[in-house]
């Protein structure tokens, strides 16, 4: 089975540090998890009065199995191109990029935090192929737009205790847990989901064990946003975005401002999210952030039409448009 581990600021798969020996421009790759936000290879809206908007353009219906087999074909193309991890989550994430309202059924769990099967199978089926490719789940619990379809707060902790145990019951070690997409957006209903007391999240989360074992874990936060002192006190890896950050600059100085944060120590920093681009360029998020010894993420919410990123339903899950490519190309530069 695939393990990933932290040594220090650094991750390591089955014990060698990832991309080992790699530097790129002299910024060394080594340790780095390069990733890509993912988190539709699930997707299903069980709103019937929202469920067409998602429809393919050759059957006139959405298909969630369709789905999840398109996204699996394409894994190893990405893994051939370098990339070691993406980001997975029980409750997904916008199906159209960014959304003001949210009234889509997406989640993993019930009204009072049991697990569906359904979408627990596929997720089971996602994370089994990435284990088999040697490649990391960076996976989500929460999200701002779906929370509250969970009832109270003894939901969100029965929603947590579900999954996590589930997780360590399968014996996955390839897995780091993100407690919530974005806990400082100002639309998780239920408090603790909320960033002055999510760390009570991280914390439990930790806590529990198979034998010896528990899952690695962190909580992210808002673009151009950094980790509150609360979060790194108890965290294993601090997860940032990029998202509304235009200037290459700032987040080389965001994983600065991360590390002078009360209670850091030596651990990894990882953008998981980011929709800015600029692959093509000697300056862009990307190789800022790598700069610092970050990890970086690539979002892709799609271009003139949205459904040709990887963010919105119906995806095409293979390397379909040039900013695709060009995130590829330099993530296979990189890794070597």
């Amino acid at each position: 089975m695939t393990e990933v581990t932290i040594v220090d600021d650094r991750f390591y798969i089955d014990g060698e540090p990832t991309y080992k020996g790699r530097s790129y421009r002299d910024y060394p790759i080594e340790g780095l998890l390069l990733n890509s936000r993912m988190v539709q290879a699930t997707f299903d809206d069980t709103n019937p009065e929202t469920r067409h908007r998602w429809a393919y353009p050759d059957t006139g219906v959405y298909d969630a199995e369709r789905n999840v087999q398109e996204f699996l074909a394409a894994l190893p193309i990405y893994r051939e191109h370098g990339l070691l991890a993406v980001t997975l989550n029980f409750q997904g994430g916008s199906p159209e990029g960014y959304s003001k309202e949210q009234p889509w059924i997406n989640t993993a769990f019930t009204a009072e935090g049991e697990l569906k099967p359904d979408y627990l199978d596929r997720m089971r089926r996602v994370l089994d192929r990435l284990d088999e490719l040697g490649m990391v789940a960076i996976v989500g619990l929460f999200y701002f737009g779906q929370d509250e379809r969970l009832a109270d707060e003894r939901a969100v902790i029965r929603a947590l205790d579900n999954a996590v145990t589930w997780l360590l019951d399968r014996g996955y070690r390839h897995v780091l847990l993100e407690i919530c997409n974005e806990c400082d957006v100002p639309k998780y209903e239920h408090e603790i989901l909320q960033p002055h007391r999510v760390h009570e999240l991280v914390e439990r989360a930790r806590s529990i064990r198979d034998g010896d074992r528990r899952l690695l874990v962190g909580v992210s936060y808002k673009g151009n946003s950094i980790p509150r002192e609360n979060v790194v006190r108890v965290s294993d890896f601090l997860l940032m975005h990029g998202n509304g950050v235009s200037d290459p600059d700032r987040i080389a100085a965001m994983v600065e401002e991360a590390r002078q944060v009360p209670g850091y120590r030596p651990m990894p920093i990882l953008f998981n999210e980011d929709d800015h681009f600029d692959f093509d360029k000697p300056w862009n998020n990307f190789i800022a952030a790598i700069s610092r010894y970050a990890s970086w993420g690539y979002f892709d919410p799609g271009q003139s039409n949205y459904r040709d990123g990887y963010q919105s339903p119906p995806v095409n899950w293979g390397l379909s448009t040039p900013r695709k490519q060009a995130f590829f190309r330099l993530v296979k530069e990189m890794a070597g």
